[in-house]
């Protein structure tokens, strides 16, 4: 029995603890992978034993009479492996985070992730997955063969438009896994795909599935992770944590709408599942298989360069027809919704079908809009939208913090119908309702979604036709599937465009493209009508023509232009107060400091943008601050962040979160 203990914490401390082994240890076996309960300071605590040793390490700072012995041992059963230990340690590098708070983040809690829904009790009829293995089309059958061929840590990217058979293609895929021994990891991003998904992995390979999502008590995701460990489930569907499964000689991991944001961690430790799993494959020379219509655009260049293998499907397999896609300019249109999308809507009130109307709740700021020309302020420096601070009476840039004064009339015709554009959801629903009182309305967005049992009811009610126009969120843009739908219509595709973020053509472009693919897949005259100021913007103007290719092209020319991800890398320092004085001075202290911590023959290389004020610059009380690193390596920013973020000592009350590689800038 080993007598001293290694211990990391749930807490923002880069170190690790020592504490004596005082209990009984089960004849030899090791501790190594449990829990145990500890004092810590003044507190009772919960520590993970990530190592134990006969002596002391000379790492330790105390000598051993002063060293306190555990209370108790926690798990009868280790709850995570020298493997999983050690990937928290590579988090712990990588993201700039407590090691101690990148191993809590893997293990199960039973705690919900952002967005999620609970959908037990939701059927969805009209899916595309089938419990017996499908027969495949030549593309597929060659996808297929190229994945099982892997023996090395290969990535594969499955690129088609919606209902080309890239789920067949995952699922043939882990099936061959399976069959030669090994294990499966399948990512959704959202517990409403996991449900569909599991279902049918479920049905196809029994009891060697498990689910993973934090939908499950607390209980039920433990005993499913016991599971996973002892080898008893081969095959593991779930959202973004599942990367973390215990799972027993891994051989394939699968990551379905790749481009979604989801896959990114909102708090820390702020790790992206696709680089997790890129590491995981690496390691275990298993292949790692993205897919979707829309790859984000680091996995099209990484396409493009030959870094990610792309296997093409390019058939619609249902035989349906891709929906007519109609571009609606708002510029001379009076309220939120066009004539052209009004009488839309009538008519497949007519026919007996239904419509969504897609309403994207992001965009609550205002922008300034030249209603004439369409014409739109953006940072002279970073080329994203400014907007406009009614308090200050500014426009801001929230990436470099260049600021303007908003103008009077329009800089680009000199009209004055131009000024701030915000359509709030409240708004359009009220006008949809006034407008169509003949039909069932029903709106489901993010108060629905903590009212869990509401959200059920109110997708089976539109399932069963008993609503006529469901107003949604971006849940309902993906995965939920209805065949009563022939119409989609895009309030306002403006909103996802003036969000200050180098992305917001991407998501935008992305998010027209997937709710696109709802309103095509029963009906054979499925419409997609986008409501939009800026008519010939070419995300807007691409995804019309589902011009993919086109996109991605004078996307990344923009993006290498003005040295944004994938040709640069970025690291985000948020600092958050209640004192926003105090916010504001770490934020300006760390830009002083920071340059002190590049390495010489980088520091060239490294630039500093801000401080600025975040998005949403007041969050709960706190004031943010942010500022943004860049540079074409990650290594030399990282080393110097996490000197920084391990030696500094910020002022009482200051809150310091770091994001590596981020994805949203709110």
């Amino acid at each position: 029995m080993a007598q001293w203990l290694e211990l990391v914490f749930k807490l923002p401390l880069y170190q690790s603890f020592f504490y004596r082994n005082a209990v009984a240890a089960d004849g030899q076996q090791s501790l190594a992978g449990r829990r145990a309960a500890v004092r810590f300071g003044s507190r009772k605590l919960v520590g993970f034993i990530v190592a134990e040793h006969e002596t002391l390490p000379k790492s330790c700072p105390f000598v051993e009479a002063d060293i306190k012995p555990i209370d108790r041992i926690i798990d009868a059963e280790p709850l995570f492996t020298d493997e999983q230990a050690a990937l928290a340690r590579w988090m712990s590098h990588f993201y700039i985070c407590a090691e101690g708070i990148a191993l809590s983040a893997m293990l199960p809690s039973g705690k919900r992730e952002a967005g999620e829904l609970n959908t037990d009790g939701i059927e969805f009829a009209g899916t595309d997955f089938s419990a017996s293995a499908l027969t495949l089309s030549e593309e597929q059958r060659s996808a297929v063969e190229a994945i099982s061929g892997c023996t090395g840590g290969e990535f594969f990217y499955v690129y088609g438009i919606t209902g080309s058979g890239k789920t067949e293609v995952f699922l043939q895929a882990a099936s061959r896994a399976l069959a030669a021994g090994k294990s499966v990891i399948y990512l959704v991003p959202e517990i409403t795909l996991s449900h569909q998904v599991a279902e049918t992995v479920k049905k196809r390979f029994g009891d060697r599935c498990a689910v993973l999502h934090s939908g499950l008590t607390g209980s039920k995701r433990l005993a499913e992770w016991r599971r996973i460990a002892r080898g008893e489930a081969r095959i593991v569907v779930g959202v973004r944590s599942a990367i973390f499964a215990p799972v027993r000689d891994l051989g394939l991991i699968i990551i379905d709408e790749e481009h979604d944001g989801s896959y990114k961690s909102g708090f820390a430790p702020r790790y992206h599942a696709r680089q997790v799993a890129m590491y995981l494959c690496k390691k275990h020379s298993c292949p790692l298989v993205m897919g979707s219509a829309t790859p984000s655009v680091e996995a099209w260049h990484l396409m493009k360069t030959g870094a990610i293998r792309t296997l093409r499907l390019s058939e619609r397999l249902s035989g349906g027809a891709l929906p007519h896609i109609r571009i609606e300019s708002l510029l001379h249109t009076a309220g939120a919704l066009s004539t052209a999308l009004i009488d839309e809507m009538r008519h497949t009130k007519t026919q007996g079908k239904q419509t969504i109307l897609f309403l994207n709740r992001r965009g609550f700021s205002h922008f300034f809009k030249c209603k004439n020309c369409g014409h739109e302020l953006l940072c002279k420096n970073c080329s994203v939208p400014l907007t406009f601070h009614k308090s200050e009476g500014l426009m801001k840039c929230h990436y470099c913090g260049w600021t303007a004064k908003p103008p009077s009339a329009c800089p680009e015709c000199g009209s004055i119908e131009a000024g701030y554009t915000s359509i709030g959801t409240e708004y359009i629903e009220e006008q949809v309702r006034k407008t169509f009182p003949d039909c069932t309305v029903q709106r489901i967005d993010t108060d629905v979604l903590q009212k869990n049992k509401q959200a059920v009811q109110i997708l089976n009610n539109f399932r069963d036709g008993a609503i006529d126009i469901l107003l949604g969120t971006q849940m309902i843009a993906k995965g939920l599937n209805f065949p009563g739908v022939r119409l989609v219509g895009i309030a306002l595709a403006d909103t996802g465009l003036q969000m200050p973020d180098f992305r917001a053509a991407e998501r935008t472009f992305s998010l027209i493209m997937q709710v696109a693919g709802r309103a095509g897949r029963y009906v054979p005259d499925g419409e997609v009508i986008i409501q939009t100021y800026n008519p010939y913007h070419p995300a807007i103007v691409c995804a019309q023509h589902n011009d993919v290719e086109g996109f991605y092209t004078q996307e990344l020319k923009q993006r290498q232009a003005l040295e944004f991800p994938p040709f640069a890398r970025l690291i985000r320092l948020v600092f958050r107060s209640k004192d926003q004085h105090k916010a504001e001075e770490a934020a300006f202290g760390a830009r002083e400091l920071l340059p002190k911590l590049f390495p010489p023959d980088a520091a060239k290389g490294i630039e500093i943008l801000g401080p600025s004020d975040c998005m949403l610059s007041l969050v709960a009380g706190n004031h943010r601050m942010q500022l943004l690193l860049r540079a074409e390596t990650l290594a030399p920013m990282q080393k110097a962040v996490y000197r920084f973020i391990t030696e500094y000592k910020a002022a009482v009350g200051v809150y310091i979160e770091t994001d590596v590689d981020p994805v949203s800038l709110l």
